[in-house]
């Protein structure tokens, strides 16, 4: 009769597949120590060798730690390193906090409010109005990806002022933004052959 995986225990780590399961299975039934840490050389070899590892410390240890998982901690044998504790295999990471500061404008993102209140704080000169325009041009960019339909560029000038407190005024008097175009989409037509 057949013997098909998906009538048999679900592996550990399937990564080294159940040729190396049946061996670390073997190795627990061995009960002379010696011959036991010697057969979980063997299967650390092996592991290696299949994972094509380089043999530096950091990934032995590793491997080292695959196989006590495999075995679920019940190997008894002379480990070369420290092994991972069953204990810290179950614990859940600290939750991320999600940044709750007030974000004025969303679209234009935390990042460029901080470069907008940094430009606010330069000295006047050819620098910051150079940085100055580029951040305009950057939220003009930013709020046609939000709002495909066009951006006048007295909103971008007003939400400049007032991201900036007040110190960063521009007119469209004096000041003039990129205007952004959407990429054509390319023709889906028949490819030309080549001459050879």
């Amino acid at each position: 009769m057949l013997e098909y995986n998906t009538q048999l225990r679900r592996l550990v780590l399937p990564e080294y597949g159940r040729n190396i399961q049946k061996m670390v299975d073997h190795c627990l039934t061995i009960e002379d120590r010696e011959e036991r840490t010697r057969c979980a050389y063997s299967i650390i070899t092996a592991m290696s060798n299949l994972m094509q590892l380089q043999k530096n410390n950091d990934a032995l240890s590793k491997l080292w730690d695959h196989l006590a998982i495999m075995s679920d901690f019940k190997l008894d044998i002379d480990y070369p390193t420290e092994i991972i504790q069953q204990e810290s295999l179950n614990t859940k990471p600290e939750p991320v906090r999600n940044y709750s500061g007030g974000f004025a404008y969303r679209h234009y993102g935390q990042l460029l409010e901080g470069m907008i209140s940094r430009a606010a704080e330069m000295p006047e000169g050819e620098e910051r109005e150079a940085l100055i325009l580029l951040l305009a041009n950057h939220m003009k960019k930013t709020m046609l990806a939000v709002n495909p339909d066009g951006v006048e560029d007295e909103r971008i000038f007003r939400d400049l002022a007032e991201l900036s407190h007040g110190d960063i005024r521009l007119s469209s008097e004096t000041t003039r933004l990129h205007q952004f175009q959407e990429a054509p989409m390319p023709v889906n037509g028949k490819k030309k052959k080549k001459k050879k």
